[in-house]
């Protein structure tokens, strides 16, 4: 797989969490077993909205290459495994229902990819 069609997976997968979130809060929290208090609903769409911009800066920087990209791949390495350890806890805790480790799986895949990019692509 390319760097262009990995950020585009990356890109699509935040845009449906983010439109989610936005739109349906209420159904995406309790599907992870979140509550939907009206502060929870809230901070999920928060949550969508930042989906939202890592969705447009992954999509947009599916045509850089080099130098470009690289701080979006760097930051997405970062943040793909601080959200790993946070998805982690969150479900060996019982936070989140079994459905909380497909966000496990996510950013862990998501991590993976990036790292792959990161470190281990031959540059071109």
């Amino acid at each position: 797989m390319n760097l262009r069609t990995f950020l585009t997976i990356a890109a699509v997968v935040a845009f449906a969490y983010a439109l989610g979130l936005i739109l349906m809060p209420s159904f995406l929290n309790s599907t992870y077993g979140f509550g939907t208090s009206e502060s929870e609903l809230l901070l999920a769409r928060f949550f969508g909205v930042e989906l939202l911009v890592l969705g447009v800066i992954t999509w947009l920087a599916r045509d850089l290459t080099g130098a470009g990209v690289r701080p979006v791949i760097t930051g997405s390495v970062i943040g793909n495994a601080v959200g790993t350890i946070v998805a982690l806890m969150g479900a060996l805790n019982g936070v989140m229902n079994s459905v909380g480790w497909s966000a496990v799986a996510i950013y862990l895949l998501l991590m993976l990819g990036f790292a792959y990019f990161q470190f281990m692509a031959p540059a071109r």
